[in-house]
Order: structure tokens, then sequence, then C-alpha cells
């Protein structure tokens, strides 16, 4: 196509190209002849470049699918959680290496019954975690959530429930420094409670068993603060039936703080039965006090036979409104007895015999005297002393 303009104005940069029909056009000075000034005609020839144009099409379709193929078909995986071990108050979750495409991690977080227990440390690294210090014979639901600079995935949700005292399935343990024989029994003890014996430290380890302290494992359990104790603690786990504790059964512990094989429920209430009895027994070993035996009272005594009652300890004073002791009575039997039988003897006669009338008149001067030898010395014994020798006198 060929165009006919008139060249109005030159600038250093700018042309003005007048049309036939009076109309303005803009052109760069650079692109016309040097020799032009205003008023000359140039004629200008414009076609299309339709072989450029196709370059230019192949060229953007081959862009797009690049960008397709790269970040339009790859996506990040969405994790996928699992159970690897559980124990009374752990659980041990795993999952697949993170694939995150052409994405960029921003980070990886465990969730437990619905609410954010924690990042996950180093996320493209590590594939499983331990959490601890749960509750014994609960159920929790934990999922993960995988936030990329290309979206947020989350992934399933596990619901899972740690093990009751007497499971014993979830035990891991790993032998170390252990005789044949003793390693033998270890892995049939294993067999039998349906545990698990592995032969390096992981995670999911729960206990490590062996006689010595020594080698490379038994340093890595100590540094993931795994419980190192002797082959006798499965030993008592199988006899209870549940899972006991380490404190006994450790390497330097005292073995006497074990109770492998004792019920501790049968056992206290044994000790609780035999606890009140050995008080009693060394009550028994304990030779008792001979107590002060009551005073007979006078109707109490033989009339008959005449002879003392068991050796007694003096009685308290008499009271004062009791009539005065016979003296020729109480003389008599005070020479054929003991001191410590006069007072029984003195208490017979006055239920038996009254006494005369002369020998109570006789005798009121000491009644009065034995009343207040009495109020000023409690010992009846000397009073009775005193009674005897004024009777001995009085009877000779």
């Amino acid at each position: 196509m060929l165009v006919s303009l008139t060249v109005g104005k030159v600038d250093a940069g700018v042309a003005v190209l007048l049309t036939e029909d009076k109309r303005l056009i803009e052109f760069p000075s650079i692109l016309l002849p040097s020799s032009i000034n205003s008023g000359s005609i140039v004629d200008i020839t414009v076609t299309q470049n339709h072989e450029a144009e196709d370059k230019a099409r192949q060229a953007f379709a081959a862009l797009q699918s690049q960008i397709l193929n790269t970040y339009g078909i790859n996506t990040p995986a969405t994790p996928v959680l699992r159970l690897r071990n559980a124990t009374q108050t752990s659980l041990v979750l795993e999952w697949d290496p993170i694939y995150l495409a052409t994405t960029t991690l921003r980070s990886l977080a465990l969730y437990r019954n619905g609410s954010k227990a924690g990042n996950i440390p180093r996320p493209l690294e590590m594939t499983s975690t331990k959490i601890s210090g749960l509750a014994v014979d609960t159920e929790y639901s934990f999922y993960l959530v995988l936030k990329t600079s290309g979206g947020t995935y989350t992934s399933n949700t596990l619901t899972v429930k740690t093990h009751a005292m007497n499971n014993l399935t979830g035990i891991t343990v790993t032998p170390g420094v252990l005789p044949p024989q003793l390693r033998e029994s270890l892995e049939e003890a294993v067999k039998r409670i349906n545990a698990k014996i592995v032969d390096t430290v992981r995670i999911d380890t729960t206990h490590f068993i062996c006689t010595e302290g020594r080698g490379r494992e038994w340093e890595k359990a100590n540094e993931m603060n795994i419980p190192v104790v002797r082959p006798e603690w499965l030993e008592g786990c199988e006899r209870e039936g549940r899972i006991i504790g380490v404190r006994g059964y450790y390497l330097d512990a005292d073995p006497r703080q074990r109770q492998v094989g004792s019920n501790p429920s049968l056992a206290g209430a044994r000790s609780s039965v035999g606890a009140p009895a050995t008080p009693a027994a060394q009550q028994a070993s304990i030779p008792q006090r001979p107590k002060d035996p009551t005073p007979k009272s006078p109707d109490q005594e033989s009339t008959v036979s005449g002879e003392p009652g068991p050796e007694v300890r003096p009685p308290s004073p008499p009271p004062k409104d009791l009539p005065p002791t016979p003296p020729g009575e109480s003389g008599a039997e005070g020479e054929n007895s003991e001191p410590d039988e006069e007072e029984a003897a003195e208490v017979k006669p006055e239920t038996t015999e009254e006494p005369k009338e002369d020998e109570v008149g006789s005798s009121d001067g000491a009644e009065k005297d034995e009343e207040s030898s009495v109020e000023e010395d409690p010992e009846p014994k000397i009073e009775n002393e005193k009674d005897g020798a004024d009777m001995e006198d009085v009877a000779l």
C-alpha cells in the first residue's frame, strides 16, 4: 500500500505529516530522508509481515505450555498420617516425605483434637514424631497441615487410642549387651507378650534392655532419654500382666525395690490385716503389772472357814461411820496372819459379830484417835500395825 504524505514541520525528533484529507500524522524524523524539509512530499509503503506474526505466535504458545507443565500439573502432595506405635502414655506418628513440587514450604504443623499441638522441626527431613504425656486408655485425633507458597494442604484425620495398663503389645525393646542365654529368654518373653524387638534404637523404642552400660546403642538410648533396664523388668511385666515401674530395674538400682510377681492390692490387704496383730503381740510379750484387786465386801467373805482371802494390797481407809474393830478377835488374828492379811481378817468380824457394849464404850476414845490417824496418814498398813499393837495389850 502506497501513501503520499506532505511534510508540514520537521523537528529534532518528530516530523508532522499531512494527508490528502488534511489529517496530521506524527512520524519519527529519523525514518525520513535527511534532505526533506517543510513542504516535501514523501511516499510511504505499508505492508503486513505474516511470517513475523507466525513466529511470535508460536513462541507465545510454547511459553504458555511451559508454564502449564511446570506450575499447573505438578502440585504439592497432601501428607498422609499413619500410626507407627502406641503405648500407655505415648504415640508415634509417621508420614511420607513431603513433596512440594515447585512451591516453597512455609510450615508443617500437627493438630491434636482440633487444636494446634506445635510445628514439626525440620519438616523436609523428619517423617515421624512422638507425642508423650498422654492419658492412659484415652482416644485422640491428629492431622497435619502443610502450608506452601502454592496453597494449604490438610492431611487425613487419624483417630487413635492409647493402651490400657494390661496391654503389653506396645512395648518395643532394643537389646544391648546381654549373655546369650538372657538374649534367648528375652526374645521368648517378647513373643509371649506380643511385644516387638528391634536391633537399633529408634523413635518408637520404649526400653533399652542390657546388663552392662556400654556400647553405641546404649549411648544413643541415653541421649534419647529411653529407660535402660535389666531383663528382669520384662519378666516382671509378664508375671504381673501389666506395665510395671522401672525404678527398681535400672542397672544401678537396688534389687530389693523390685516387686516381681506380687500383686500390690493383695500385698496391701495382707499388710493391713497383719498390722493390728503386731501391737497385740508386743503387748503380750511385755510382762503386765499386777492390778490392785478391789477389797472384798463383808458379805462376800466366808464366815465359816475363818481363813483370809488372797493376798492383796492394802485397801482404802474404811468410812468414818463404820463401827470399830473388836480388839480381842482382831488381835488374835493379827498374831496368826501376815500384816497384809490382817485387813481381810479385820473386815470379817464386822458382819458376823456385833461389838459388846463394854467394849464399844471402852473403845470410843480409840475410835476417835483411829479416825484422826486415818485422815492424817493414808497408809492403812501403818494404821493396822498400830491397832494390832493396842489390841495385843488389851488381850494381855
